[in-house]
């Protein structure tokens, strides 16, 4: 009509444009904040530099012992003496890590040792050990890599004395062993995430729904028993590859490997670094001052599949130096954790906490033939010959490499204390 007033349509071309760009405005201001849930108030945090590790595999390199000889970089060499012990005289192995008892023909992979470039590893004394350990407490805190690694150090102190178990969860995952003649205590924390998590799994460990895990909230089965421990030893990382809910200031802030279309993946490698800041925070900033461990990243050696899906590993030798370095998944977790304990170093240097690198990674790498495979049960072949039998190529085989782990931990802990050998 003549003399009215003519109206803009209600969604003309320029509504619409303003409208998208207000939107847009909105999603990156989100994803802004998500991020800064993700990585506010912690050390080094920069997720600008997490999609750069994506399909990355850094160099493995080689840790300086303050001007000492390197005693994580070295070969494995043909060693005719043998292990410490046997699966029949250490009473302490759990039957999936019991290689010989159930069935494994093969033994070569009894008879190595890790030789450091241009020095020695002095082997395992456990007498000497147990004197430094009189009246001492030691906590295992990680995942079941750990229950394997304790089991070799009470295999390796049974020589001089049994412990007695007064302790164990209802599942049996974290333990308490007690040295009645020493007054010394070894403790496993089984912790996975060494963070606050939900597992939602049925009797048999499969997943009914992804984990919740809480980034900036530590377990407390570890944190609440922390002040009694002379010695602790840390480690995390495989089970960061679940598929998980992560939640920051107790909100979600994304997800890997969910079926939420409405949550960010944030893939693997941001919420370990962050798990890992959150521990480092703890550590550095308590009164109590143990000798703190942080062992690194554990290779498996699955081939022609994973554990889910056919991966077997079979070979009965070592690898030569150069001959296999690892997935590239290995270099990236082990960059990670390297670079977040560089950071807590520089922490503990102004808070007095006491910090030393466990890197079993490159000696572990080069040994595919050390995990229980199919040996994982008893007498998987009995039956069928060609039973399609599922292995394992994380754990290792008891008696086995994880052994040197523990030579590790005594030459650290003796030079650290100037405890001689001889």
């Amino acid at each position: 009509m003549a003399g009215d007033e003519v109206q803009e349509p209600r969604h003309s071309p320029l509504r619409k444009g303003l409208y998208t760009l207000f939107m847009i405005f909105i999603a990156i201001l989100s994803i802004t904040f998500t991020y800064y849930l993700l990585f506010s108030n912690s050390s080094g945090s920069d997720l600008t530099s997490c999609p750069a590790f994506a399909g990355s595999s850094p160099a493995i390199s080689r840790r300086d012992q303050g001007g000492q000889c390197d005693i994580f970089s070295g070969q494995w060499l043909s060693d005719p003496s043998g292990p410490a012990y046997t699966n029949l005289s250490c009473n302490f192995i759990e039957s999936p890590q019991n290689c010989l008892r159930n069935g494994r023909p093969d033994k070569d992979y009894l008879y190595w040792r890790w030789k450091p470039y241009g020095c020695e590893l002095p082997p395992f004394d456990p007498f000497k050990f147990m004197d430094a350990m009189k009246d001492k407490t030691w906590a295992y805190i990680g995942d079941s890599i750990f229950r394997n690694h304790m089991q070799s150090m009470i295999c390796l102190l049974s020589k001089v004395e049994e412990p007695v178990e007064v302790y164990h969860d209802k599942t049996y995952k974290s333990r308490t062993w007690y040295f009645v003649n020493h007054n010394f205590t070894i403790s496993l924390i089984w912790t996975p995430f060494l963070v606050k998590s939900e597992l939602f799994e049925d009797d048999e460990g499969k997943a009914k729904s992804e984990v919740h895990l809480h980034l900036d909230i530590l377990d407390d089965k570890w944190t609440s028993q922390y002040n009694k421990y002379d010695y602790v030893i840390f480690s995390g990382g495989q089970w960061f590859l679940k598929a998980m809910i992560l939640w920051v200031h107790n909100t979600t802030v994304g997800c890997h490997n969910c079926n939420n279309h409405n949550l960010k993946e944030l893939g693997v490698y941001c919420p370990y670094r962050k798990a890992l800041q959150t521990v480092y925070e703890f550590m550095t900033s308590s009164d109590h001052k143990p000798l703190i461990f942080f062992r690194t990243w554990t290779p498996d050696h699955f081939e022609y599949g994973e554990w889910f899906s056919g991966g077997i590993c079979n070979r009965t030798r070592p690898y030569s130096e150069g001959e296999y370095n690892g997935k590239p998944i290995d270099h990236v977790m082990r960059t990670i954790e390297i670079e977040e304990f560089d950071k807590a170093t520089l922490m503990a240097s102004k808070s007095g906490a006491r910090l030393k690198l466990l890197d079993t990674f490159h000696l572990s790498v080069l040994r595919p033939d050390g995990h229980p495979g199919p040996y994982r049960t008893f007498n998987p072949f009995d039956k069928d010959k060609t039973a399609k039998v599922q292995n394992d190529c994380l754990h290792w085989c008891l008696p086995g490499p994880i052994d040197t782990w523990n030579e590790l931990v005594m030459k650290i802990l003796f030079d650290e204390s100037g405890i001689s050998y001889s």
